[in-house]
């Protein structure tokens, strides 16, 4: 419904979060035929490494609202889901400790 009258830029915001392995493959098969027969511009939110890695030409990741990484070109298409997992893995080790170094700091001085 969102493509019957063309937008500037199409938004999907998690499209397939809350449907089952096939009906979201399905949908992103329809995307991707609508976004290609139509040239859409269009930017897909997703929590699905899967997804991520094997749809579009550019891939942000952002994290606390910041862009941290951007994939396009050759570099996107080299993108294995295992190189986005180990940087969510970096990024998670940091916050942990940048929390814990908090906590010290809270007991030693307050």
């Amino acid at each position: 419904m969102a493509t019957i009258v063309r937008p500037a830029v199409l938004l999907l915001d998690e499209h397939t979060a809350a449907l089952d392995p096939r009906s979201a493959e399905q949908v992103l098969r329809l995307t991707e035929e609508t976004v290609a027969r139509d040239r859409l511009t269009t930017l897909m939110v997703t929590h699905s490494m899967h997804q991520a890695v094997r749809i579009g030409d550019r891939l942000l990741l952002v994290h606390r609202g910041r862009i941290l990484e951007d994939f396009s070109g050759p570099r996107k298409r080299r993108l294995r889901m295992e190189d986005l997992l180990d940087r969510f893995d970096q990024l998670r080790n940091a916050d942990m400790l940048d929390e814990s170094a908090a906590e010290m700091l809270r007991r030693a001085y307050v």
